[in-house]
């Protein structure tokens, strides 16, 4: 059933359903996530993977009706032994590095384990009843790169990746943004932005008596990645349109909505009203430079 979502270029665009939103670690503990403002505004749906009960509970009583989420813990398909740390947020099946964590303010307490026990995984690629994939939003401290390099089915269908990358390793063998960026390249997504970047003081010294400031080395963030937009003839007409909807609503992109709507408008898959449409919501006056969106 095609989404009717009241604003003007949404409508000209004509998308056949909301955009599908797929969720890997969906733990609230960071606050809302990057698509809350689309799910909030119904042009979105979210399926929601988190194993950790209390997580997945909260999840669950705070659920609208386009959200489901289910206690699955994405991976490689094998055991894991899942490290429960002092800080939830830091809870993984890879093994915190204790000499690494020491190097900055508060990182050894904050890693330290108070529980194991295994967690069966199931690979992205073999999940059932998925749902559409267009955004996927993943944190799972440092298996984000098992889950994409055993999801490559799966990940042909999406057209954004939101997730975490380390630039300095917390965990041991942890992979870092280097090996995270070369996998996603390779499955056809390009580095777009960072949503959110985390910088930590290094140990041991404490300015003025405080702790967390005067800190600069940046330990993580979160990475935006889209399908080559170099190579937009590879996606298909509704990955295009979903695109666009990802690029306005979550990031605001609208220099990359404006290429996708000018190479649907040039393969005739939409009306050129969607673009005029888009430029009247924006407020802004559009023009094109001249360099085909195909290019």
């Amino acid at each position: 059933m095609r989404a009717s979502m009241g604003l003007g270029w949404v409508d000209a665009l004509e998308p056949d359903r909301l955009t599908g939103v797929v969720d890997i670690g969906a733990n609230p503990i960071d606050g809302e996530p990057p698509y809350a403002d689309m799910l909030r505004s119904g042009l979105c749906t979210v399926t929601g993977f988190e194993p950790q009960p209390s997580a997945l509970a909260q999840l669950r009583r705070e659920a609208g009706p386009l959200e489901r989420y289910l206690p699955l813990a994405i991976g490689d398909g094998h055991d894991h032994e899942l490290k429960v740390t002092w800080m939830n947020g830091m809870t993984s099946v890879l093994e915190p590095d204790v000499e690494r964590l020491s190097t900055l303010n508060e990182f050894v307490r904050y890693g330290e384990v108070l529980e194991r026990t295994r967690v069966a995984t199931t690979p992205l690629d073999d999940v059932e009843d998925l749902g559409p994939l267009d955004l996927l939003k993943i944190d799972v401290q440092g298996a984000e790169l098992m889950i994409f390099a055993h999801g490559r089915r799966t990940l042909t269908q999406a057209v954004a990746v939101h997730t975490e990358v380390s630039f300095a390793p917390l965990y041991v063998d942890q992979p870092l943004f280097g090996d995270v960026d070369a996998e996603l390249r390779a499955q056809g997504f390009v580095f777009h932005a960072f949503a959110a970047v985390k910088r930590w003081p290094v140990a041991p010294g404490v300015l003025d008596g405080e702790i967390f400031a005067h800190h600069h080395q940046v330990i993580e963030a979160d990475a935006v990645y889209v399908k080559d937009f170099g190579r937009l003839d590879l996606l298909t007409p509704d990955q295009l349109k979903h695109l666009s909807l990802v690029a306005h609503h979550v990031y605001g992109s609208c220099d990359l909505v404006v290429r996708c709507l000018a190479r649907l408008v040039d393969t005739g898959e939409v009306a050129p009203r969607v673009l005029d449409a888009y430029a009247t919501h924006l407020g802004r006056a559009l023009s094109l430079d001249g360099v085909r969106s195909d290019t």
